[in-house]
């Protein structure tokens, strides 16, 4: 079965081919800056078969005309250029309405999220701060690690360029709604394409907060299997790390999840109505400045923030825990632009 999120892509193949062949609109420009690492290139590829993307922007250091030129090659409607080097940066995201960033380095055994804070924060700032001047109002996806500290790195780029706008910066943490998805379907014999688990709070850690009580369609948990089926969600990306044993992080999944943050956000800006994403924004719903809950999206980024509903007892303790550790993450990433940049 093709996944949930190709499925609608396909059927819009299907019923109107012949008039993407013939469109001339320019409304569907994606930049994937970082197009040729671990979740990059194969982010890139599940982007290029969708009809929804009518032109792939392809940026990286290294590598990336060789990446566009393989990805040219498939028969779908999009065109796809590939630019490498600061030089080339800007000309990356001219007419871009959905910026897309992977790049940065990837964790390693024993590394932390925080491990990688100087290099990818580095990386997300000058990414960003380009895509304010030449792209301010596209809606920018931040995957690069560690997301509770690179989203407020880009709010704090675009507020002192001048061009900041709340409801177009958003932290991609859909993977961690997947893996609820797939591990709840794991432990009741459940179509994980057919599941739904709110995911709130943050990216990494403890602030990953799994609304198990919400699952849909409605499941039982006894606190210790809700205890352990938290537990790996929030150490998810640790297990695919230690898997890998030094040759990676979670890359393919990533890009899965990245794609379908991407496909839900070009449907919001072409009018599909009640798209709804878990993701990481600012946000006044929590005693945080940012945080991760469902969110509707519409044609300029965040329509409404749907707040988390009710939550158990346990749940309420995580939300609990997680705040201190979220405001920590807030301010470094803060931090970082006020004294770098």
């Amino acid at each position: 079965m093709l996944p949930r999120f190709l499925r609608p892509t396909l059927n819009v193949a299907q019923q109107g081919a012949k008039r993407l062949s013939t469109s001339t609109r320019r409304d569907g420009k994606v930049a994937v800056m970082g197009a040729s690492g671990g979740i990059g290139q194969p982010l890139s590829l599940l982007l290029k078969q969708s009809p929804l993307v009518t032109e792939l922007s392809l940026y990286d250091i290294v590598h990336t005309p060789g990446v566009a030129a393989d990805l040219s090659h498939i028969d779908t409607n999009s065109k796809v250029t590939g630019y490498t080097g600061p030089d080339q940066l800007k000309d990356s995201l001219k007419g871009v309405e959905v910026v897309v960033i992977p790049a940065g380095v990837p964790r390693k055994p024993g590394m932390t999220r925080d491990d990688l804070f100087n290099t990818n924060a580095s990386i997300v700032r000058d990414l960003v701060k380009a895509a304010g001047e030449v792209c301010p109002k596209a809606l920018i996806a931040i995957i690069s690690n560690p997301v509770n500290s690179t989203v407020p790195i880009a709010c704090e780029v675009l507020e002192k360029a001048g061009v900041f706008d709340p409801k177009r910066v958003f932290g991609v943490t859909t993977l961690d709604v997947v893996r609820a998805c797939t591990f709840v379907g794991e432990a009741k014999c459940l179509n994980p394409q057919e599941v739904s688990v709110p995911v709130i709070g943050g990216h990494s850690g403890i602030t990953i907060i799994p609304l198990l009580s919400q699952t849909k369609p409605n499941v039982s948990f006894s606190e210790d299997e809700t205890k352990k089926l938290t537990e790996r969600i929030q150490d998810a990306g640790t297990e695919v790390v230690k898997a890998k044993a030094g040759a990676g992080s979670a890359t393919l999944s990533m890009a899965y999840a990245g794609a379908r943050f991407a496909f839900s956000l070009l449907r919001a800006l072409k009018g599909e109505q009640g798209i709804v994403e878990c993701t990481y924004v600012r946000s006044d719903i929590c005693n945080t400045k940012y945080f991760s809950s469902p969110v509707l999206l519409g044609k300029c980024g965040v329509e409404k923030i749907l707040g988390y509903g009710k939550l158990s007892a346990y749940e309420a303790k995580l939300v609990e825990a997680a705040i201190p550790e979220l405001k920590k993450n807030i301010q470094k990433g803060e931090d970082f632009v006020n004294k770098k940049c």
